[in-house]
């Protein structure tokens, strides 16, 4: 596991999970797969975390996909908590409270902050990749610009 918990290690960190994601995903195009390995990859490699996995965008609601956690909600529609956020405004959600959170869905009560990234291919909304975690404001902007550019290396190698 690497520790990106240290001060100024974050992005060094970050640097090291993109070479290492795009070497896992090198030879395999299928989507479940790449986001089955990227869901396991995150929820082992990233400390403090519960949770990791994909919501898929299944007729304008989102559908449970590949994960590393405890069983989940299946269904989420489009704004009800922090996925629904993200899938509504295509934006990444990044809650240091999740308790505080307008419409918070309580999948795993052990959870108190989440991240959350839209995977879009242009207008059109694939899903979203889902991070909980025990720890409040466990996510930092840092982090945040980490796991996006991991998304972008997942969407790449993946055929949507």
């Amino acid at each position: 596991m690497i520790d990106l918990q240290h001060a100024g290690a974050g992005l060094q960190g970050y640097g090291l999970l993109a070479a290492q994601l795009e070497a896992l995903l090198a030879d395999e195009r299928d989507f479940i797969a790449n986001a089955s390995q990227f869901a396991a990859f995150l929820y082992h490699e990233l400390p403090d975390l519960n949770w990791a996995g994909f919501y898929l965008n299944k007729q304008d609601q989102l559908v449970l996909g590949p994960f590393q956690g405890k069983v989940a909600c299946v269904r989420i529609p489009f704004g009800k908590g922090v996925c629904g956020a993200a899938a509504l405004t295509r934006s990444t959600q990044r809650v240091e409270d999740v308790h505080a959170f307008p419409g918070h869905i309580a999948c795993d009560s052990a959870s108190n902050s989440e991240l959350v990234v839209p995977l879009l291919d242009g207008d059109r909304l694939i899903g979203v990749l889902d991070l909980d975690s025990p720890k409040t404001a466990r996510f930092s902007a840092e982090d945040q610009a980490g796991i996006e550019r991991l998304a972008e290396i997942f969407l790449r190698a993946s055929d949507g």
